[in-house]
C-alpha cells in the first residue's frame, strides 16, 4: 500500500535558525510591512497611492495655475503666503494619512492555543481512553459601567474579544475599538489611529475649502482687472473651473464624513456600533457626555502597541500531554501505538517503522501473504471482507490500487491486525493440540 510521506515542515520556527526570524516575517494576518516592520499596512495598501494622487494632483494644479498668478496681484508677502499655506497644508494632510495607514490600529495578538474552558476540573465521567467533546461558549457577558455587554469568541485569533473589539475580515486581525476598514487609507481604523483618521478627514475638508475659495478669488480678480463678466473670466482660467468642480464634489464626501464622525465622537460610538447595535434604542455604556467623549478621543494618551513587530520570534515549546478527559485533546492522543483503528486513515505515530518504507517494502513482520483459499489464520471479520471482495469481482491477487501483486496488499493496519490474530490463533491451536495429546495419553 502506498504510504504518504510525513508532511514537510515549512514553518521557519522549526529550523535551528529561528532566532533570526522577526514577528513581522511570521505574521499570521494579511498585513503588509515596510522598512523591516516599522510600518504596517493593510492588504489593500495600493489604494493609498490613489488617495495620495487625489490630494497632490489638484494642489499642484492650484499652485501652478492659480496661486502663482495671485502672487503677482497681491503684495509680495501675501502672494507667497497663498502658495506656502497650500503646500504646508498638503504636507500636513499627507503626514496624517501616513500616521493613519502606517501604524498598528490596535491589533490584539493571537493566542497560540485556545483558552481553557472555565470551571473544567477534568472529572467528567467518560469511557476509558476517551476525551469529552468540550466547546468554549460562543458568547460571554462582562459588565461595563454597570451594563452587561456581550463579548464573542474569535475562532481565528482563539481569544475572547474585549468590548468594542471586532475581527476585520480584510486584515484578518482582531482590532480594539474597531471602527471600520477604510479602503482609501488601506488600513483598519481602531483604537490607536482613530484620532489621526479624523484629523486627516477634517484637514482634507479644510484643504478643499481653501482651494475652492482661492479659485473664486482668482476669478474675481480677473473680473475686476478686465471689467468683464463672470462667464468670460471663467473661460480665461479653465484650471480654476476644474478645481472648483473637483473640490465641490470632494467637500460633500469628506465634509459629510467629518460631520458623521463628529456625531460619533460626541456620542462615543464607532461606525461599526452605529450600524450594528443602534445605541439610540438602548443605553450606551461608553457614553461619558459630550465633553468627556471629546477628551477621550483628542486629549487622552494613545496606548502603546501590543505587538513588537521587530522582536525575534521565540520557538514555541511543545504541548504537554494531558490526561484523558482533559479539555481539547484529540481522542487519538494517548492511545497505545498498537491500538490501531481498522479503516482509519494513517496517523503518524500510530504505525510502526514499516510506514516509512516505500510501496512493496513492508517489514517481514508486517507482511501477510494470503493465497487463494488460505484464510484460516485470519479472523472471521477479515475473512468475510476478503470473501465479499472476491464475490464482487475483485481479484485477490490485485492490490488496492488495481496493480498486480504477488500477495494481497492491504493497509498496514489490517496487516498488523491480521498478523496478531494469526499469532493468537496459532498459539491457541498449539495449546489445544497439546492438551488433546495429553488427554489421549492419559486415556491410553
Amino acid at each position: 500500500m502506498y504510504v504518504v510521506p510525513p508532511p514537510q515542515r515549512s514553518d521557519p520556527r522549526s529550523t535551528g535558525g529561528s532566532g533570526d526570524l522577526r514577528v513581522y516575517q511570521d505574521w499570521k494576518g494579511s498585513n503588509i510591512f515596510f522598512l523591516q516592520g516599522r510600518f504596517i499596512f493593510g492588504p489593500d495598501v495600493r489604494s493609498l497611492g490613489l488617495t495620495i494622487f487625489l490630494i497632490v494632483a489638484p494642489v499642484a494644479v492650484f499652485c501652478v495655475f492659480v496661486a502663482k498668478k495671485l502672487m503677482d496681484d497681491y503684495s509680495h508677502h501675501w502672494g507667497i503666503s497663498i502658495m506656502v499655506v497650500a503646500v504646508v497644508f498638503t504636507v500636513y494632510d499627507l503626514l496624517l494619512l501616513l500616521l493613519t495607514s502606517g501604524r498598528d490600529p490596535g491589533i490584539i495578538p493571537r493566542n497560540a492555543h485556545p483558552p481553557e474552558p472555565e470551571g473544567f476540573d477534568g472529572s467528567v465521567d467518560v469511557g476509558s481512553g476517551q476525551t469529552p467533546q468540550l466547546r468554549l461558549p460562543r458568547v460571554k457577558e462582562v459588565e461595563v459601567n454597570g451594563v452587561a455587554v456581550k463579548i464573542k469568541y474569535c475562532d481565528t485569533c482563539m481569544l475572547y474579544r474585549p468590548p468594542r473589539c471586532s475581527h476585520c475580515s480584510i486584515c484578518n486581525n482582531c482590532v480594539e475599538r474597531f471602527d471600520h476598514h477604510c479602503p482609501w487609507v488601506g488600513q483598519c481604523i481602531g483604537l490607536r489611529n482613530y484620532r489621526f483618521f479624523f484629523m486627516f478627514v477634517f484637514s482634507t475638508t479644510l484643504l478643499c475649502i481653501y482651494v475652492f475659495a482661492f479659485c473664486w478669488v482668482y476669478i474675481r480678480r480677473i473680473m475686476d482687472s478686465e471689467e468683464t463678466t463672470i462667464w468670460r473670466a471663467m473661460i480665461k482660467t479653465p484650471a480654476s473651473i476644474v478645481l472648483i468642480v473637483y473640490t465641490f464634489i470632494s467637500m460633500w464626501f469628506v465634509g459629510g464624513l467629518t460631520a458623521f464622525h463628529l456625531y460619533l465622537i460626541s456620542t462615543n460610538q464607532t461606525t461599526y456600533e452605529n450600524f450594528r447595535y443602534r445605541y439610540d434604542r438602548r443605553i450606551n455604556p461608553y457614553n461619558k457626555g459630550v465633553v468627556g467623549n471629546f477628551k477621550e478621543i483628542f486629549f487622552s494618551s494613545i496606548p502603546s502597541s501590543k505587538n513588537n513587530f521587530r522582536a525575534k520570534v521565540l520557538r514555541e515549546p511543545g504541548l504537554p500531554i494531558r490526561p484523558a478527559g482533559g479539555g481539547f485533546m484529540s481522542p487519538n492522543i494517548g492511545k497505545a501505538v498498537d491500538d490501531i483503528e481498522v479503516g482509519r486513515k494513517t496517523v503518524w505515530g500510530d504505525i510502526g517503522p514499516g510506514a516509512d518504507l516505500p510501496e512493496g517494502q513492508l517489514n517481514n513482520n508486517d507482511r501477510v501473504n494470503v493465497k487463494d483459499g488460505e484464510l484460516a489464520d485470519l479472523s472471521p471479520d477479515i475473512r468475510t471482507t476478503v470473501d465479499e471482495g472476491d464475490r464482487a469481482g475483485i481479484h485477490p491477487r490485485r492490490s488496492s490500487w488495481g496493480r498486480k501483486s504477488g500477495s494481497w496488499d492491504m493497509s498496514p493496519e489490517v496487516l498488523a491486525l491480521a498478523a496478531r490474530v494469526g499469532e493468537s490463533n496459532r498459539a491457541v491451536g498449539s495449546s489445544s493440540n497439546g492438551s488433546n495429546s495429553t488427554t489421549e495419553n492419559r486415556q491410553t
